[in-house]
């Protein structure tokens, strides 16, 4: 993989875990955050997924390299799904 393609790619993941950030932010203690999550994904769907696919359509990222990325990105969206979890249970155990 050439050296600005990984540049790229370390900028995504940058932007990307900021996102991360700013939706953990969104979090209710009281639960119901499904959307959070939800938005999140979606974010990458929408912003990152086609950019890696151009990414390999033009042959800087092979199939591998692609598959990868994308699974790293929806890796952290279930990081934040379990991120909110753990929010989630503190209040509840504070509850109690």
């Amino acid at each position: 993989m050439e050296e600005n393609v990984i540049k790229e790619l370390n900028n995504l993941k940058g932007m990307m875990l900021n996102w991360k950030k700013s939706f953990l932010g969104w979090a209710s203690p009281e639960g119901d955050n499904d959307y959070v999550y939800q938005d999140f994904s979606e974010d990458i769907q929408k912003m990152v997924y086609p950019y890696v696919r151009r990414l390999y359509e033009m042959k800087h990222l092979s199939d591998s390299e692609a598959k990868e990325f994308m699974d790293y990105c929806y890796s952290q969206v279930e990081d934040l799904r379990d991120q909110l979890r753990d929010v989630e249970s503190k209040q509840s155990k504070k509850e109690v």
